[in-house]
């Protein structure tokens, strides 16, 4: 099937989740293209699997926001528009700034905890990977890099529920604007050599304040954190609307 580079190498064991991520990492690869239509005997065939799985799969993509139900046809990737991605970043911003200020307020030190200072060390390794793949323009990596950053920075508060509306947050956003970054990473004219359709993008085009973020909570600074994180969604959202203008 077009547009999904499934390899049908699937272990049975986590089956549901598996798929799941499968084709979750192909719409956040851009590979599959919003108001794309498939249907579970086709995703089925491409891995090799029955359809149960497959259905449940899309079934919790679905409830994620990444797909649609199409009545007696399947399912479709869903379209998001800029208004949508204003929106998320608008929701997403006014959860992690009180995340922020109340982790603080309530004893975060990692100066003071062994454990704590451990776990946010670990969550600035994470940045400085996605720093490095933004700097360079790898769209790919960075979207891995950071959706397991912010997952893990929300971890540190301790609440799984905000945890999981973050990430799926996180997801959604990067759904949106992966179709905008790739469409405007499409050649216009004739191919440039040796240049794929998943090759760099320009450098300087992303957001790259991942350590200053944890530098700012380190220090417990919540004003801080703020301002890295309002930068941050300015910086998106500039970015993502000048795009749609142009496409």
């Amino acid at each position: 099937m077009p547009g999904i580079g499934g390899s049908g190498a699937v272990t049975r064991s986590t089956l549901r989740q598996q798929l799941a991520d499968a084709l979750r990492d192909e719409v956040l690869a851009g590979r599959l293209q919003p108001g794309q239509e498939f249907t579970v005997k086709e995703i089925a065939e491409q891995y090799g699997v029955s359809a149960t799985p497959v259905r449940e799969a899309l079934v919790d993509l679905s409830a994620q926001g990444l797909l649609d139900a199409v009545q007696h046809r399947g399912f479709a990737v869903r379209a998001y528009s800029p208004a949508d991605h204003r929106a998320m970043l608008q929701a997403r911003s006014l959860v992690t700034d009180g995340i922020f200020r109340r982790l603080i307020a309530t004893g975060f030190d990692p100066d003071a905890d062994p454990a704590t200072a451990a776990t946010l060390a670990g969550v600035r390794r994470r940045g400085e990977e996605a720093r490095r793949a933004a700097a360079a323009g790898d769209l790919g990596v960075l979207v891995g890099y950071d959706v397991r950053f912010w997952r893990e920075l929300g971890e540190l508060y301790g609440n799984v529920h905000l945890t999981d509306f973050l990430h799926r947050l996180r997801v959604q956003t990067w759904a949106c604007a992966v179709q905008l970054l790739r469409r405007a990473a499409a050649p216009t004219g004739p191919p440039e050599p040796g240049r794929s359709p998943g090759a760099p993008l320009p450098q300087g085009l992303f957001w790259t304040g991942y350590t200053e973020l944890v530098d700012a909570l380190a220090h417990r600074d919540p004003a801080g954190a703020h301002a890295v994180v309002t930068a941050y969604d300015a910086h998106s959202l500039a970015l993502l609307e000048r795009l749609a203008a142009v496409g």
